[in-house]
């Protein structure tokens, strides 16, 4: 498996990013980000702003493609949100799915307000012509009561449920945990019934 991370926002030099944690927590595999930018902001703007250069599409698909030639599976990780900008001519991580034919995992955070985001990047991605499917974090009572309407909401299936605080468990029981989490079409055993 490897990690690719485009752009790392919000993150300083010597700190640890988001492919830091995947592999802290998955374990064993290879993690590559493209670029990195001090400030929390869009990747565009961000890079803007530290005198930095942008990463477009392109990057980000010959980056994938020649992890994929030596690793089995290749998730692109985004940053913000699926139309975020990423480059001056306004090019988001959508264009990079494009590029790669890749499908797009929607994740989505559990609570109020989270059917409208999920339907909104549905539409963008049907839009676009993108396949998807989509996973959410541990529901609250708001999406215990709504996790029937997120399949309907995304018009893809519900591929998971990842429990509250499951980043912060030590490595090996995250890794023990995780096929639990997971449907089978994302190798996990997970039933599709939420607590």
């Amino acid at each position: 498996m490897a990690v690719l991370k485009p752009a790392q926002t919000g993150v300083a030099a010597d700190e640890p990013g988001d492919v830091a944690e995947v592999l802290r927590l998955a374990g064993p595999a290879t993690g590559l980000e493209l670029a990195r930018y001090p400030e929390p902001l869009a990747p565009d703007t961000a890079a803007r702003r530290a005198g930095m250069a942008t990463v477009p599409p392109e990057r980000v698909e010959r980056a994938a493609k020649e992890l994929a030639a030596d690793h089995d599976l290749v998730l692109v990780e985004g940053a913000g949100g699926l139309l975020v900008r990423f480059d001056e001519a306004g090019s988001t991580l959508a264009d990079a799915a494009r590029a790669l034919d890749a499908p797009v995992l929607i994740v989505a955070q559990a609570g109020l307000g989270t059917l409208n985001t999920t339907a909104l990047t549905a539409e963008a991605l049907a839009a676009r012509g993108l396949r998807l499917s989509l996973i959410h974090a541990e529901p609250d009572l708001a999406m215990r009561c709504n996790v029937a309407d997120l399949p309907k909401a995304a018009a893809a299936p519900l591929l998971g449920a990842i429990p509250a605080g499951a980043g912060a468990l030590a490595p090996a029981d995250f890794r023990a945990s995780a096929a639990a989490w997971l449907a089978p079409e994302l190798h996990g055993t997970w039933t599709g019934t939420v607590a």
